[in-house]
């Protein structure tokens, strides 16, 4: 087995004294590299690797601040540690500020340089770690890597791409399991912000109690079980964004609160007297109607209008059908991936009956069936029978729908609505979009049935 590759430190220094003793010390336990000048040391950087710079203050043409500055301009996650002579200890402590790691005052003392060192080593290769994960991250929500061919979700990524750069506030609006937070985190990771935190908080998973002290976080003593001061997601998302899905079913309190953010840039914590500052992007989702919720006086209009800056409507599966078979195929390849399991193909018939199926949980219930079907069935290609069975006879999942009511994450309105659209689609297609046949199979009249069908969004003719 090899042994692990020892870290690289590149000692800056014009005094060829301190240089080879720093060397010496260094030699066995580090891969010591000495530049006598800061032009030296960012050419040697340009072209080649370190784990850590031991940098000296003061130094002729180029001093050690400028050096640092360039250092941090080029790579921001490189630890610097200052050597500085006693008298220059202030001008060290001002160039932590500027990013340096640490700082070492001459004579330095071997035992603390080394501490120093494999802290600074150990730091710095957690930066590079995090910035590589963030960057994997960032990749996999490329707007690449989300499947949508259709002209609607091709308008949404167009979109998406117009106000990532900005600071803008975006209501991102749709059914649930459409994917708004996948498109959330798009907009952040396609955004400058991209390398700052994303915090996303799901406000109708938590209490009404809660969800205040959570957002934007609370002093000691500021409420019975309040023993210590707690910071809010607002202040950990400082420099990045915050995603507030579910953000109708937020209190009139809470909202009101927001609207502070939104307006002026900071607020208190509760039991707080000093605002608080913070510079982050809002964005934010909701499966309801939010017109609805103006009307009925529980979501403020002034807060509507700030957060509607920028509207994206992310359309139901049902009405973006041709994403269907590249979904099926991309979950596919994905569950296996994720489980270890050799990748498994869905049989056309399978596919048929998929495609024929109204997806009332969308994107999400997809995935789900998906990961099902891959879990109980062993066969390839995997059969129609194979799938549950309210999606073989074409029907939509009532006890899901239920679910999703009594869970809060549809309004009974748009369980209503969604069941008569299905029901009415499945009329029409049994007798070839024939209204006055249709009316009659479904017990109505075709000009109540024609109301409905303009109600509830439903061509007048099929789509070919």
């Amino acid at each position: 087995m090899a042994e692990p590759e020892m870290k690289r430190v590149l000692i800056v220094d014009d005094e060829p004294g301190v240089c080879e003793s720093l060397k010496m010390t260094l030699k066995g336990d580090y891969d010591p590299i000495v530049a006598a000048s800061g032009e030296e040391a960012l050419d040697f950087l340009q072209r080649d690797r370190a784990d850590v710079v031991l940098l000296d203050v003061v130094m002729p043409s180029m001093d050690g601040m400028e050096v640092l500055e360039r250092i941090k301009a080029r790579r921001h996650t490189l630890p610097v540690v200052m050597l500085t002579a006693t008298k220059t200890v202030k001008t060290a402590v001002e160039a932590m500020r500027l990013g340096a790691f640490y700082y070492v005052t001459k004579p330095f003392d071997v035992d603390e340089l080394r501490v120093i060192l494999k802290k600074a080593t150990e730091t710095g290769a957690l930066f590079e770690e995090v910035g590589r994960l963030r960057s994997e991250v960032g990749e996999r929500y490329s707007l690449d890597n989300i499947v949508g061919r259709s002209p609607q979700m091709q308008e949404v990524f167009k979109t998406v791409l117009t106000v990532a750069p900005l600071k803008t506030t975006v209501l991102i609006t749709g059914e649930s399991g459409t994917g708004k937070e996948l498109i959330a985190k798009a907009i952040h990771y396609h955004s400058p912000r991209a390398g700052k935190p994303l915090i996303v908080l799901n406000c109708a998973a938590i209490p009404h109690t809660l969800l205040e002290s959570e957002l934007f976080g609370h002093e000691k003593g500021a409420f019975t079980d309040a023993h210590v001061r707690k910071l809010g997601q607002f202040e950990l998302a400082d420099q990045g964004s915050i995603f507030l899905d579910e953000i109708a079913e937020m209190n009139p309190q809470t909202q009101a609160k927001l609207l502070r953010v939104l307006e002026q840039n900071e607020f208190l914590h509760v039991g707080g007297t000093h605002p608080i500052h913070v510079d982050v992007r809002i964005i934010a989702a909701t499966n309801r109607n939010l017109a609805e919720a103006l009307k009925d006086g529980s979501f403020r209009p002034d807060l509507y209008y700030r957060l509607n800056v920028v509207s994206l409507n992310l359309p139901p599966l049902r009405e973006r059908r041709e994403d269907l078979a590249f979904l099926i195929r991309y979950f596919a390849q994905r569950k296996s991936k994720d489980m270890r399991i050799a990748e498994r193909q869905f049989d056309p018939e399978t596919v048929d009956v998929m495609l024929r199926y109204p997806w009332p949980g969308n994107v999400r219930e997809l995935e789900n069936v998906v990961e099902r079907v891959f879990v109980l069935s062993d066969r390839d290609p995997i059969p129609p029978e194979d799938l549950p069975e309210h999606i073989r006879r074409g029907e939509t999942d009532t006890g899901t729908l239920r679910e999703q009511v009594l869970s809060g994450r549809k309004s009974l309105g748009d369980a209503v609505d969604e069941f008569e659209r299905e029901v009415i689609l499945e009329g029409l297609s049994r007798v070839d979009f024939n209204q006055t046949r249709a009316a009659d199979l479904l017990g109505t009249t075709r000009r109540i049935l024609k109301y409905r069908m303009d109600k509830l969004g439903i061509q007048q003719e099929p789509e070919r």
